[in-house]
């Protein structure tokens, strides 16, 4: 990954349950969340920070994706820790308790319920491990 398309880049103002007014992502519960250095998260991507979400430095996220700590279907809640250089593919769910590890590539449209190893390469619904991010 490139260093330079993150030269000017700064910590985004962001505010409980509004969408951010440059990037277009909204975040509940926003004193959970906690984002690291040079991440860029797509357009119209969602994320419910209650029971807390860590983005790591130089992660992407796709746009329209969505990040949950908490599932009132399953009642499942926990939080969400996404890794240093980790890449998340357009229209990608995260479920609660998942941690996707360093240097690891999700695929679009991926559901997420299983905690995902360092540099690996997953996709699928339900998100299955197809190898290792060699790049």
């Amino acid at each position: 990954m490139t260093e330079d398309r993150y030269d000017d880049w700064k910590y985004p103002q962001i505010e409980e349950k509004k969408l951010h007014p440059k990037y277009f992502f909204l975040v509940q519960h926003k004193e959970n969340f906690k984002l690291s250095e040079n991440t860029d998260i797509g357009a119209f991507t969602y994320i419910n920070a209650r029971y807390g979400v860590l983005i790591e430095k130089n992660v992407q996220i796709g746009s329209h994706c969505s990040i949950y700590t908490i599932s009132t279907i399953d009642g499942k809640k926990g939080k969400v820790i996404i890794k240093e250089n980790a890449r998340i593919g357009t229209h990608s769910t995260i479920m609660p308790g998942v941690t996707i590890g360093k240097n690891s590539i999700i695929g679009a449209h991926s559901f997420v319920n299983k905690t995902i190893p360092d540099d690996s390469l997953a996709y699928g619904v339900p998100i299955k491990i197809i190898g290792k991010n060699k790049g």
